[in-house]
């Protein structure tokens, strides 16, 4: 028995890195998977790797028209929606704000935001008629504290939470649950900075400085963040909804003890004087 068993989700930018990892582990967990990408040769290869239970759709998450044939899609085929994952993504526009052009701004929001949006407003009618279901997106630790990523893109992952938390206490009421997840610095593709990035260059990330500043040893792998993915598409989530969850290695509570200054690693406890008699 699968956590998934007799589920049916639609997985945008299913094709790679995240999606990819999240769309292996909703498979082997007994879900029915819709693969929505915009990369046709490595959805269609995933897709046809995994059989009858995962479909391939060429998708264009900032395109309305692509999301709501995404979602009639899948429940074309399975008949229900279970769990919409809003996980397609990029870097967005980069540079000092001086710089940003108004049409890179439009494009990194249509991407990183108006997908959201969509896909909540296209999956919010079955779920409802159904009285059930998981709407989860991926948002990131940009989006809690500034620093982490451009302006844009930590200003569109800000927003994918406003409208998480929003969005569930609307559709809470009609048992839909709603929630995002905050990804730390994982190695994928879209976080080495080329989305034609291969293991070697993966590997490199692994066995950077910045790996070893997370308090756990390591950077992030896809399966890290599908493993919570899994959880919220699950019926162990039940109660949880209009949260975002971090999953980051512990990097955003701060440096590990052994990097602390050495002041603060062997400062002396206070103790407090207690007058005699008491």
């Amino acid at each position: 028995m699968g956590w998934l068993d007799d589920k049916v989700a639609v997985i945008t930018g299913g094709a790679s890195g995240i999606g990819e990892g999240t769309v292996r582990r909703f498979i082997d967990e007994g879900a029915k998977i819709l693969i929505a990408d915009m990369d046709t040769e490595q959805g269609t290869t995933l897709a046809d790797e995994l059989g009858d239970a995962a479909a391939f759709l060429p998708t264009d998450v900032s395109q309305e028209s692509d999301i709501a044939a995404m979602v009639l899609e899948a429940t074309d085929r399975w008949g229900r929606l279970d769990c919409l994952f809003n996980n397609a993504g990029f870097g967005g526009a980069l540079g000092p704000i001086a710089s940003t052009s108004v049409e890179d701004y439009d494009l990194t929001m249509d991407v990183l935001v108006k997908s959201v949006f969509l896909g909540c407003k296209h999956a919010a009618p079955v779920m409802t008629e159904q009285g059930s279901g998981s709407i989860i997106s991926t948002a990131s630790v940009a989006g809690l504290q500034a620093g982490y990523a451009p302006h844009l893109y930590s200003t569109a992952k800000a927003a994918v939470i406003a409208l998480t938390r929003s969005v569930a206490l609307e559709l809470g009421e009609s048992g839909i649950r709603v929630n995002a997840i905050c990804p730390g610095f994982v190695a994928t593709p879209l976080a080495y900075g080329r989305p034609d990035a291969g293991e070697e260059q993966l590997d490199k990330m692994r066995d950077s400085s910045l790996a070893r500043s997370h308090v756990l040893g390591r950077m992030g792998e896809p399966a890290d963040i599908a493993a919570m993915a899994l959880f919220l598409a699950s019926d162990e989530s039940q109660w949880i909804t209009g949260q975002a969850h971090v999953v980051d290695g512990g990097f955003s509570a701060g440096p590990p003890f052994s990097k602390w200054p050495e002041i603060a690693r062997n400062a002396r406890p206070i103790r407090h004087h207690r007058p005699e008699g008491r």
